[in-house]
């Protein structure tokens, strides 16, 4: 089995880490709880949610390969409107007005195990991220080589281990970040304008390649 492409990985993992960035549920409540309870609750929690995305790495593996064999405009309908769903996405985040609030009471006492269960759970769980993967994952699928299963786990995979390691990073220096995006007001609408650019530029990327 072969590995992903240079091109696909640095396109891809290019795209994954803004997207990562951008700011969103899962990781302004990293960075809430690294600031109110500490780094090794923060990176815990982190953690879960990143490697959370594995579950649906095996679920879009499966479903986009039985999909490519058994049709393959099928799986061409799917990119299709994945790529409609990203620029969706992208839409809504050129709209987005970038709030970003660090703040967060202390909650009840958890240790870091117990959080770590519930970012993992969290993330496995939710159907945003499973719509999400079966949009975005299909993207960098090179159907050509007949090994999309291969692909798709090697893509989804990398996804989550980025996210894994951007997520324990934010919430060990949770404390530097969040006074940090309360001296730039700004920074969420750019990292928003940014993750907004790349989901609408993979979606024209794909119609204008058709």
């Amino acid at each position: 089995m072969n590995l992903l492409s240079p091109e696909q990985l640095l396109g891809f993992l290019g795209a994954s880490v803004l997207i990562t960035l951008s700011p969103g549920p899962d990781n302004l409540l990293v960075l809430s709880i690294g600031a109110s309870r500490g780094r090794r609750l923060g990176m815990a929690f982190g953690l879960g949610c990143g490697l959370g995305c594995l579950s649906h790495t095996v679920l879009a593996a499966l479903g986009i390969s039985a999909l490519i064999a058994a049709s393959a405009p099928a799986f061409m309908a799917l990119k299709l409107a994945g790529g409609a769903y990203l620029i969706y996405l992208g839409w809504q985040g050129l709209r987005s007005t970038g709030g970003v609030n660090a703040q967060v009471g202390q909650g009840a006492p958890a240790t870091a195990m117990q959080l770590f269960g519930k970012g993992l759970l969290a993330n496995a769980i939710n159907p945003k991220v499973v719509i999400f993967f079966l949009a975005f994952l299909p993207q960098f699928v090179v159907r050509e080589r007949s090994d999309a299963a291969w692909q798709i786990a090697q893509l989804g995979t990398l996804f989550a281990l980025q996210a894994a390691l951007l997520f324990g990073l934010l919430g060990y220096f949770a404390g530097h970040v969040g006074r940090w995006l309360q001296r730039h007001e700004h920074a969420g609408l750019w990292l928003d304008r940014a993750a907004a650019t790349v989901f609408i530029g993979l979606g024209l990327k794909l119609v204008f390649s058709l």
